[in-house]
């Protein structure tokens, strides 16, 4: 593609690559004149301003020169001493001068800019080539086989490589080699090419064509080969490039043939070796590959000859081409259109004269309609491979599961150009997290060995704090055979210990003699003791008599309360004794009469008594009697939360033991002390709520990402499997919290390698978005393996593992994470990689949407996977038939264990109908699926069809429930009528929309689907 044109007849050179901005100078060429037939000379410089749209390059400063020149050369010499920022020109001049100039002083505009100069040569010189590696030496040739080596530190005395060659010819041609910097070609029209040796100062050899048809026009060695060099040859009979290799120069190693005549020039990228420019009288411009001979692009040119072609050394898809037809126009090999900056060559046009008319009319002009060409130009492809500095030599990607594919391009074989190179991909595991993947071994090795109690024992031993350390024994007492004393153990509460301490309060209590005021303790609410035990034990003991009773005389007294007493017990009215006791506060009599009165008169006498009665442990002693544990923990003293517990821990019954642990953990998650915000933790523990245990721990806790995950997971599944082992059934359902760490916790395992490991831990509610995306991943990294898999249904009739999924699908990612010792790529992967595993062969597909959560049973119901346990699960429990409410906690006494109930066939479920105002919807796109079905031809787009039309029943039970936000709906009706109308790009957009405003659980059962379906309905045109 052209980027830039200058109007000149020109000679030209690119500045070094070291300099920054890149610019073009250009001096008047020698034996040419233009129309005019000036006879003026002059060097200018361009810049190269590709952000700029236009064709024409800015002129940045000029000098009138009393030479015209045969060669220029723009040298790096004197940037890095900043003695010449922009280097040196060298320029070639008619009548034998060698000239320097400072680029720097003419952009600058000032008139002292030779900095030498010198006329040594005889006749013009031709050639010129400053060395690669000493940027002070150039190299010169004219006439009668001159070539002197000048040194730019001490211009005025040039050397020379060697002895003139024999015949004496011109020089049209020097080259230094690219490679080793003391060697130096040369060559001359009669087609002889030498080369000299500067250490030796000698010439060491000579190449010629035997044919005696070669009039050298180029030379150019090898970028990278030291050996190798390009020959071009001038004649019209023999328009040929010969590649020489200097190792056995008897004959030419390659011959490039599709000019059909005479090559004026020749350019070798320096950047790529694969890249050889060549011009030629033919006005065709080609750029070959000279290991193979091949024309890898031709540029379109003019219908003149070019003189001179030469590579940007900067910008190495950049070039520039000399034409005698007064032009020197710039291009890129990367392809591209004219047609824009034919258009805009015509705007300037326009612009130059106004809206109005050049005439004076005062009409506006219409718009210039360009003319159309009867037939376009042919298109100019572009290189069919990228050139070397845009090929990545080395490059790197992470893919799922914590793959690290890296690639590296050796380098091809100098020697033996022609072969093809191997390419090595490595495929690498990465693992950044060590800790977190051993202790993830660890849990998983005491899942399958069962050794709970151990595993918590290294957890209490290890652990970092006391409260970690009390988390893990609340834990382990999970797994002993009487929890609820573990419990009261680790609350403080040892029954022996108790026993110790009591035993001497009972003996002190019998040994001494009673006062006669502390006869009813409890009459004094401000006497009552305190909380220790110490204290209070000979208080709440019994007393004993420790003397012969005296013998008493029966009286009755009809005068007093005793008497109206005695009178409603002899009437046998219990009712009335018992009120007549509590009125006079003889409350040790009241509860003895209500005992012999029955249960309901006892049950009313112990209410009124604690109404009665205030002391610091009533509430206790009432709730113990009344067993109304819910009031102690609504209003107990949130410092005390131990004592409540452990008083649960002794009274609760097993049906509401679960319950009151998860009201006084709510009580202290609520409080405003963190200290009592963690303790939630231990009652949600003996309660065996997981999701409130998460849901706590993660706000409790935090630390390091992966090993604070790591710390929640083990602590879930050792409760998990607690829970299963006390209640010896299956595990309770999975909630949202939980699902979504526990899919966060296999997406950590997957990245770190570990996919077998990872689906284990995977939930089987497959409703959670996290789990949904996780599951994709983990199942289905490559689209063509997630359709290999659900086309032969592996899982049916497949035991399960882990937390709902199946062995199969391990043993499926094991293989796919398997590799041959010899494996070697030799062809990139376009098709499935791995074979079923089992299944009928022509099994039907299902749907590729979610993983299905469900198995058949053994009468054709469907039931859901059991989890979080490493053997065979027992058989599942109808998932139709009602949980019941008394799933207890590790610590609750174990009842009669609940058989799993045979499973029965599943009922027809008959599917509301979809509401009137949005049954266009369903017609509308399964019209749009009916009509690509029926257009499409490949099998795959008609299988992703049929898929589209199956997934598609999710958006419409949606419909149905009317469970859609009024946007979304909205949003889809504005799809189908973009549908209605063929403009799918405004459904696409619409859809976009939709997406990206919308929650991603409530529209990501359906908008994926649609998308594919307005995408292939677009790209079939229907």
């Amino acid at each position: 593609m052209k980027l830039k044109e200058i109007n000149r007849t020109a000679i030209q050179s690119w500045s070094p690559a070291q300099h920054h901005p890149i610019y073009l100078a250009t001096g008047t060429s020698a034996q040419q004149l233009d129309a005019s037939f000036s006879t003026n000379a002059s060097l200018e410089f361009f810049e190269l301003d590709l952000a700029e749209p236009s064709l024409d390059m800015k002129s940045c400063g000029s000098f009138t020169s009393t030479h015209r020149y045969h060669k220029l050369v723009w040298g790096p010499y004197g940037m890095d001493a900043q003695g010449h920022p922009s280097g040196v020109l060298i320029a070639g001049g008619e009548n034998g001068n060698v000239i320097l100039y400072d680029p720097a002083k003419i952009i600058a505009g000032e008139s002292d800019v030779i900095i030498a100069e010198s006329d040594r040569h005889t006749g013009p010189v031709r050639a010129l080539d400053v060395n690669p590696f000493q940027t002070n030496l150039v190299a010169s040739g004219g006439n009668e086989s001159e070539i002197y080596i000048w040194d730019m530190n001490s211009f005025g005395s040039p050397m020379t490589p060697g002895p003139k060659t024999q015949p004496l010819e011109d020089i049209s041609c020097v080259a230094w080699n690219r490679q080793v910097q003391h060697i130096l070609a040369s060559a001359s029209p009669s087609g002889r090419a030498s080369v000299w040796d500067l250490r030796k100062n000698d010439l060491i050899i000579k190449v010629s064509d035997h044919s005696n048809r070669m009039h050298c026009s180029g030379l150019a060695w090898n970028p990278e080969v030291a050996t190798q060099l390009v020959l071009a040859s001038e004649d019209d009979r023999m328009p040929v490039i010969q590649m020489w290799d200097l190792r056995f120069a008897t004959s030419p190693l390659k011959i490039l043939e599709h000019h059909t005549r005479g090559v004026l020039a020749i350019a070798w990228s320096l950047a790529d070796p694969e890249l050889l420019l060549s011009c030629g009288k033919d006005s065709r411009i080609l750029c070959w590959n000279p290991n193979t001979g091949e024309v890898l692009y031709e540029l379109p040119t003019s219908s003149q000859w070019c003189f001179d072609i030469q590579w940007c050394p900067r910008n190495p898809a950049v070039l520039s081409v000399a034409g005698f037809d007064g032009h020197i126009d710039i291009y890129s090999i990367m392809g591209g259109s004219n047609q824009a900056q034919s258009q805009r060559h015509a705007d300037q046009i326009s612009n130059s004269f106004g809206n109005m008319d050049p005439f004076g009319t005062g009409q506006t002009l219409p718009p210039l309609q360009l003319p159309q060409a009867p037939a376009p130009p042919a298109t100019v492809n572009p290189l069919k491979k990228p050139p070397k500095w845009i090929r990545r030599p080395v490059g790197a990607s992470f893919a799922f599961g914590g793959k690290l594919v890296s690639l590296e391009n050796t380098k091809p074989n100098p020697q033996q150009p022609q072969q093809p190179t191997s390419h090595v991909v490595h495929v690498s595991q990465v693992v950044t997290e060590t800790a977190f993947l051993k202790r993830s071994d660890q849990l998983q090795a005491t899942l399958s060995s069962g050794s709970f109690v151990d595993f918590c024992q290294e957890k209490i031993d290890v652990a970092e704090n006391e409260f970690e350390k009390t988390v893990w024994s609340f834990l382990k007492a999970n797994f002993e055979s009487d929890i609820r004393s573990k419990y009261l153990e680790l609350l403080g509460y040892n029954k022996e210990e108790l026993a110790l301490k009591v035993t001497p309060a009972a003996t002190l209590e019998l040994n001494s003699t009673p006062e006669p005021e502390a006869e009813d303790p409890a009459a004094d609410p401000e006497d009552a003791p305190s909380g220790e035990p110490e204290a209070t034990a000979h208080q709440v003991l019994p007393e004993e008599e420790t003397e012969e009773k005296e013998e008493e005389i029966f009286l009755i007294s009809l005068l007093d309360v005793d008497g109206l007493i005695t009178q409603a017990l002899l009437t046998g009215d219990f009712e009335g004794a018992v009120e007549l006791c509590l009125h006079d506060n003889r409350m040790a009599d009241s509860i003895i009469l209500a005992i012999a009165g029955g249960a309901e008169l006892l049950e009313k006498t112990q209410k009124k008594y604690f109404t009665k009665t205030h002391s610091k442990i009533t509430k206790l002693i009432s709730a113990v009697v009344m067993k109304d544990w819910h009031d102690i923990l609504k209003t107990c003293d949130l410092q005390n939360w131990k004592e409540a517990l452990a008083a649960v821990m002794t009274y609760a019954q097993p049906e509401e033991f679960s319950s009151l642990c998860d009201l006084l953990g709510d009580r202290l998650e609520a409080a405003e002390d963190a200290q009592l915000q963690s303790q939630a933790c231990l009652c949600y523990i003996c309660a065996g709520n997981v999701e409130k245990l998460v849901s706590c721990w993660t706000r409790a806790q935090g630390g390091q990402y992966p090993l604070s995950l790591q710390d929640l997971v083990e602590k879930v599944v050792v409760l998990r499997r607690a829970v299963e082992q006390t209640q010896r059934s299956g595990p309770a359902a999975i909630g949202i919290l939980l699902a979504e760490k526990m899919s966060q916790y296999a997406g950590l395992l997957a990245s770190q390698g570990s996919l077998s490991t990872a689906i284990t831990y995977l939930p089987d509610n497959t409703n959670q978005v996290c789990t949904l995306k996780c599951t994709h991943s983990l199942l289905a990294p490559d689209p063509e393996i997630h359709e290999e898999m659900t086309k032969h249904k592996p899982w049916e009739g497949e035991s399960t593992n882990g937390w709902g999924f199946l062995t199969s699908l391990q043993n499926m990612l094991v293989l796919m994470q398997q590799t041959p010792q010899n494996y070697t790529p030799l062809a990139p992967i376009t098709a499935p990689i791995m074979a079923p595993l089992g299944g009928d062969p022509q099994a039907q597909p299902v749907s590729s949407g979610a993983p299905q959560a469900m198995v058949q049973g053994p009468h054709g119901a469907q039931v859901p996977y059991s989890g979080m346990q490493q053997q065979l699960s027992p058989p599942p429990m109808n998932p139709a038939m009602p949980k019941t409410s008394t799933e207890g906690a590790p610590g609750a006494p174990i009842g009669d264990v609940i058989q799993p109930l045979q499973s029965i066939p599943a009922e027809k479920i008959t599917k509301k109908p979809i509401p009137d105002e949005h049954l266009v919807l369903k017609t509308t796109f399964e019209g749009l699926i009916q009509k690509c079905l029926a257009v499409a031809t490949d099998p795959q787009t008609k299988r992703k069809l049929d898929d589209a039309n199956k997934r598609l029943e999710a958006l419409y039970d949606k419909l149905r429930e009317q469970t859609l936000s009024p946007a979304i709906v909205g949003g889809l009706h504005n799809i189908a009528r973009s549908i209605e109308a063929r403009s799918y790009t405004e459904g696409l957009n619409i859809h976009t929309h939709i997406v990206s405003n919308s929650n991603f659980s409530e529209t990501s059962a359906f908008m994926p689907v649609l998308k594919v379906v307005l995408t292939q309905a677009n790209k079939l045109g229907v």
